[in-house]
């Protein structure tokens, strides 16, 4: 059975205590676990304390924390304290971003995203099992270092975040789960090959990973105001976000409106960017409507062989009872 989790837009809701409240609300309606993202609002190590703190039994995670603004024994260190103040219930994602996040706003180049990505999945698992840490790659080179304080039992599990084949491979070969972006469902098929084959590369079982859909959602009882805010929000990644998810979005069949959307929308057309997303592609890679459409539209994700989560997110310029009204449509 596919387990329903969330994702909370930290960057767009008007307080702590609103992120606090619509946390408690999913552990309520019974949702498996609360992400949060970190990207350019409040950073996710205070929320996810925060959120540990304020709810018992909701598994908590970050979803994703970038590899290039933190090193990966303070990574390590986090995780083991997230751990700890949670009782056992984060869960670490861990992904490049992009090179507009990284380089600039965080004025670090955005070199080798693969190779850093794996190196901090490595050295993150051996700051965790409570070892001196030695470690001799090519992006990092560490020596000495050892939590002072005790391990976490259990040990937190980690995602990798990908879209493109090398970076699910990645995910199946170093990580515990794959965390999906921006995928259709025939997409996800397409990765979940990639998938298992770093996981048959390392020789793990893929049975084992656990791969988790990050989907965008919307249900309101207006269902023109969900499409028109699930649009705006595909528009601005597709379209302002570089070329990763224009790219994504172009492997999975639909190069035409990907660049068509890209373009409009580098050329200050936002309207026009968002009537260039097809219905087919809208259909393919988020849930909009009525609470009513939005519950037979998630079926169609729930049913896709070899997800074991959606994540249930929202679109950027949604408002609070935006979300609580999805929260409540879409709880298991």
């Amino acid at each position: 059975m596919t387990r329903i989790d969330v994702s909370l837009p930290v960057a767009s809701q008007p307080s702590v205590d609103t992120l606090s409240e619509q946390a408690t609300r999913a552990e309520s309606l019974g949702y498996d676990r609360v992400w949060m993202p970190e990207t350019w609002g409040r950073d996710v190590v205070t929320l996810l304390t925060t959120l540990a703190e304020r709810t018992d039994t909701v598994g908590i995670g970050a979803s994703i924390m970038p590899v290039y603004s933190r090193s990966p024994a303070l990574i390590g260190q986090t995780a083991a304290t997230l751990q700890e103040v949670s009782d056992g219930r984060f869960r670490l994602g861990l992904g490049p971003s992009g090179p507009i996040v990284i380089e600039n706003w965080h004025g670090v180049s955005f070199d080798y995203p693969l190779r850093r990505t794996r190196e901090t999945i490595e050295i993150v698992k051996r700051v965790l099992s409570d070892e001196t840490v030695t470690y001799d790659g090519e992006q990092f080179e560490l020596s000495g270092f050892r939590l002072r304080c005790a391990s976490p039992d259990p040990q937190p599990s980690i995602d990798a975040a990908g879209m493109g084949p090398k970076a699910v491979e990645l995910a199946g070969r170093f990580a515990d789960g794959w965390h999906a972006i921006m995928l259709t469902p025939q997409g996800v098929e397409s990765r979940l090959d990639d998938l298992r084959r770093g996981a048959e590369l390392a020789d793990r079982d893929p049975a084992e990973l656990r791969t988790t859909l990050s989907l965008t959602c919307c249900a309101t009882e207006d269902a023109h105001r969900s499409l028109s805010l699930v649009k705006q929000h595909l528009a601005f990644y597709v379209g302002g976000m570089g070329t990763f998810y224009r790219d994504t979005i172009a492997r999975q069949g639909y190069e035409t409106a990907a660049n068509e959307i890209h373009e409009r929308w580098n050329n200050g057309d936002r309207e026009g960017a968002m009537d260039a997303i097809p219905d087919a592609l809208l259909e393919q890679l988020a849930v909009a409507g009525t609470p009513e459409q939005a519950r037979d539209q998630l079926e169609r994700f729930t049913a896709i062989d070899g997800v074991d989560a959606i994540s249930v997110s929202f679109p950027r310029a949604a408002e609070p009872s935006d979300i609580d009204s999805t929260l409540a449509a879409l709880a298991p």
